[in-house]
């Protein structure tokens, strides 16, 4: 990639993290009218594709909707895995999959590094506590698959619990399975390439820079060590009552879209009938009368 390209696609990356934000405000609004900075990237193709995603985008997303009155309707449990390498794309999916759904019904459970006690538990305890109850999807961002993956290649745990790691994951996810927790995981597959631009793209971003740990910028030095890492992972945990799904996730769009698709269409999902709503009338009293609002409370009009 040449250094020209090299900026090119920096400015475009940027220019998509704009897009993101947008997209938590816009219905059906023409998008090009509120990103007027960055012309160097708006080709007229550009811009198409930038509209075809919008379009499916919401509509995928009211799909998501209809799955979760179903969730809601039908007592469902699931649970859904996000895996892949640092800056591959997983809390971009896991945005829009919960931007317009319910968090009572669809939350995130995404957890830190375990602290001294936490330790010294069963390993899949802390996440057992956040498995769903009836009518629930939890989206782990990152899982006990941490284990196989970047405590495996930093050194944070050693070879039996590695080990014991690969004989008691599966047997885990097959009693959620029994217990009637539909377990649905996926990898998000990235290019080194497309690694080493996102992380360039962060490091030049200073709303972004917040992104980049230490730890982050170590797996980077150690590709190849994660790359034998996950293998071995998908070898030893691709289970029938789990299999893992790769989402290629080189254009961060198209494996938004694809990974909401194929979610949807792992589950037997129908649009539940809800009767028709009524603003009911608002209730009016003679006697009621609104006292002012001190002027030293209200936060200054600067907009």
């Amino acid at each position: 990639m040449s250094d020209d390209d090299l900026i090119r696609r920096i400015h475009q990356e940027a220019h998509d993290s704009y897009d993101e934000e947008l997209e938590l405000e816009l219905e059906d609004r023409d998008i090009d009218q509120y990103t007027g900075g960055a012309e160097s990237v708006q080709t007229s193709e550009y811009r198409e594709l930038r509209r075809l995603y919008f379009r499916e985008l919401f509509r995928l997303q009211a799909e998501l909707v209809k799955l979760q009155d179903w969730v809601v309707a039908t007592g469902h449990k699931v649970v859904i895995v996000f895996e892949g390498r640092d800056a591959a794309g997983k809390g971009g999916v896991i945005k829009r999959i919960t931007q317009r759904l319910n968090p009572r019904v669809c939350r995130v459970a995404a957890l830190p590094a375990p602290n001294d006690r936490e330790r010294t538990q069963w390993y899949f305890q802390r996440y057992a506590a956040h498995l769903p109850a009836a009518g629930e999807m939890v989206l782990f961002d990152r899982s006990w698959y941490n284990r196989a993956g970047v405590e495996r290649v930093m050194g944070f745990c050693n070879d039996d619990q590695y080990e014991e790691f690969f004989r008691s994951a599966p047997e885990f996810e097959r009693m959620l399975v029994r217990s009637g927790i539909q377990l649905i995981k996926y990898w998000f597959s990235i290019s080194d390439d497309e690694q080493r631009l996102r992380f360039l793209g962060r490091i030049h971003d200073p709303l972004k820079q917040w992104k980049l740990s230490p730890m982050d910028l170590e797996s980077r030095r150690r590709w190849e060590d994660y790359t034998k890492a996950k293998e071995i992972m998908l070898e030893r945990t691709h289970i029938t009552e789990a299999p893992w799904w790769i989402v290629q996730a080189d254009d961060k769009k198209k494996a938004r879209l694809n990974c909401i698709n194929h979610l949807l269409s792992q589950m037997p999902y129908q649009e539940v009938p809800h009767p028709a709503i009524e603003l009911p009338q608002r209730q009016r009293h003679e006697d009621y009368l609104r006292n002012p609002v001190p002027e030293d409370m209200i936060v200054p009009q600067v907009y």
